[in-house]
């Protein structure tokens, strides 16, 4: 039966538009392989467009009290939990994550606007009084302007929420371009945000590929721009859009560690690795890609252990019940994935449980889980982003060399320590070079009111996402000193003001 292909425009001020530019993008269900959507790529011009409408909506939206855009907020909120299924089923038919996996995405999502909800006590400024004779100094944050998000595929909800709702509460107007992998998502939120009264203009959406996320980094009429997705192109962005002024966040790549000590409970960090390493099919920033056994023992107690526990994991179409991981995204990204593998292969790991001949669905993007053994710090496979069900085993002797191991890679996202042990965890806290860490948790991944981001080459730009360090990101810090004129008793001054 020929499905129905379903054409996908962009949302300005206040309305879905189609695409003028006569160039589109296949959007594909994953599960099945078969084209379900085509999306329209932007023009310059379509991004101007977009940006016109965000900077005519901000001097209003900028100037409305911040407990009534909280109003909005509070609405949305409302309106996400009720159409939360809703909204995984559309990530499921687009990213071809599970169910479960998607509402989990929703819901970290809804965190961060929950957090946005607070936006009247996250903007209350400081106020000193009398700092030297009739002067008082007061601080506020006040909004940059129009600002722009670029997410990535795997996470097409969570991730545009970690970056509007805080720059909208915080009185900025946006622009989102979503991959154009998985678009619907933000068309659906923006839908949903203007029924919750928020004004026309103040949020948008274009779609497009590499020629809009340019043109978004180029614009003049932008003032700041978060970024989520690759080492290379977190790189081009941070360059190329800070050359223009902006401000940037990019978060980049990961090769997230998990070290397993031999006092570590093993069937604790067994189930850890498993949903760490291949849910979501192993999409994800903060996915397990590198185990870190110490010492041979442990290393082989794990390797059996992962066999087992793989040989059972239910792969299947993410929205049927009890399967574990869905298919990849697109069959370019399988085929990349199945790349990375045979290179492996070709660089000396043991292929311990191998992907490429997993009992899977006929249809589809499935790459079966793999499992990589006796892995080293000079393999590709080691080095680069795999993004898929791949988890490599390092072999390591001593817990110094495990956490040599880490600092030593180019990335610093994510990274976690399972041990009985509270001294080894404190001094791995302490002394790993990392964003974000683990201890006996396989995914550390900060809630909504702490801040998300990692060290090294994972990270450009000094702000992290949501959190404080979102709001600050969002904002302006305006510091006024005051004295009035009854105050004032001297003349002119010429040496540099002192507190007396």
């Amino acid at each position: 039966m020929q499905i129905a292909v379903r054409e996908l425009g962009h949302y300005v001020a206040g309305a879905e538009v189609p695409g003028t530019s006569g160039r589109f993008g296949e959007v594909y269900d994953p599960a099945t392989g078969e084209v379900t959507k085509r999306v329209a790529f932007a023009t310059g011009a379509e991004v101007d467009a977009a940006v016109a409408a965000a900077r005519a909506a901000f001097d209003e939206w900028s100037q409305t009290p911040s407990p009534r855009r909280a109003a909005v907020m509070f609405a949305f909120r409302e309106r996400l939990r009720t159409e939360s299924d809703r909204i995984a089923r559309l990530i499921t038919s687009e990213h071809g994550k599970t169910l479960d996996d998607a509402r989990g995405e929703v819901t970290r999502g809804l965190e961060v606007v929950e957090f946005a909800c607070g936006i009247p006590t996250l903007l209350k400024g400081e106020y000193s009084e009398n700092v030297g004779r009739g002067i008082d100094v007061k601080a506020v944050r006040q909004p940059l302007g129009v600002c722009a998000g670029i997410s990535p595929f795997n996470f097409p909800a969570m991730v545009p929420m970690w970056m509007f709702p805080v720059a909208i509460a915080c009185g900025n107007t946006f622009v989102m371009k979503p991959s154009e992998k998985d678009p619907s998502c933000a068309l659906e939120l923006a839908k949903m945000l203007a029924e919750c009264g928020l004004p026309a203009g103040v949020f948008n959406v274009v779609n497009g590929d590499k020629d809009a996320v340019n043109a978004i980094l180029e614009h003049p009429g932008i003032d700041a721009v978060s970024f989520v997705g690759s080492t290379p192109i977190a790189q081009h962005v941070y360059t190329r859009a800070a050359a223009t002024g902006k401000r940037v966040q990019a978060l980049g790549g990961a090769k997230n560690h998990l070290v397993v000590m031999p006092d570590a409970d093993l069937d604790q960090a067994v189930d850890a690795l498993m949903g760490a390493a291949y849910g979501s099919a192993g999409e994800r920033c903060m996915a397990i890609s590198v185990a870190v056994a110490v010492g041979e023992e442990t290393a082989d107690a794990l390797v059996a252990r992962l066999r087992e526990k793989i040989a059972k994991l239910a792969v299947g179409p993410g929205l049927e019940p009890g399967v574990e991981m869905g298919p990849l995204v697109t069959g370019v990204h399988r085929d990349r994935v199945r790349g990375f593998v045979d290179l492996a292969s070709e660089e000396g790991a043991t292929v311990a449980i191998d992907g490429r001949t997993a009992d899977l669905p006929a249809d589809g993007f499935f790459f079966g889980a793999t499992l990589l053994d006796n892995v080293t710090r000079d393999m590709r496979v080691y080095k680069e982003e795999i993004f898929g069900p791949v988890l490599s085993l390092v072999r390591a002797k001593t817990y110094d060399e495990a956490l040599t191991l880490i600092n030593e890679h180019e990335f610093g996202n994510g990274v976690s320590i399972f041990t009985r042990d509270g001294d080894t965890a404190r001094h791995f806290d302490t002394n790993v070079k990392a964003g974000m860490v683990g201890i006996n948790v396989p995914i550390p991944v900060p809630v909504a009111f702490h801040s998300f981001g990692g060290w090294k080459r994972s990270l450009f730009g000094d702000t992290y996402v949501h959190g404080n360090e979102g709001v600050h990101f969002y904002t302006h810090l305006k510091t006024t000193t005051m004295r009035w004129p009854t105050g004032i008793r001297a003349g002119a001054e010429f040496h540099f003001p002192t507190m007396k």
